[in-house]
């Protein structure tokens, strides 16, 4: 079965985007069946913009992890200072590389 995988820019409301970072890589540190990678990311050209790569054992893994009450307390607490992203995101099926065990 082909891992999931995706890539996704978030945008802070002004002045949000140290806060917005840490409730990310909150999320990155909270246990979630088949989460392999989560990588959170700040944009070096643009001061609102964050970047996220995750890599799942399946796309039901991702899907399940959404209905978790720890990840839907984080999204919740995100939501006020998020201004917009997601149209930039790229879905992808990882194959292997560094830091990725193999499939």
């Amino acid at each position: 079965m082909d891992r999931y995988g995706m890539c996704g820019k978030i945008l802070a409301k002004e002045g949000q985007r140290d806060a917005l970072l840490e409730i990310l890589l909150e999320a990155s540190r909270t246990p979630m069946k088949g989460c392999e990678i989560y990588i959170v990311s700040k944009s070096p050209t643009e001061p609102d913009a964050i970047w996220v790569m995750e890599v799942w054992q399946t796309e039901a893994d991702h899907a399940a992890s959404l209905k978790l009450d720890s990840v839907r307390a984080l999204l919740n607490k995100a939501r006020p200072i998020i201004a917009g992203g997601g149209t930039e995101s790229i879905l992808m099926v990882p194959v292997g590389g560094k830091g990725l065990a193999p499939a």
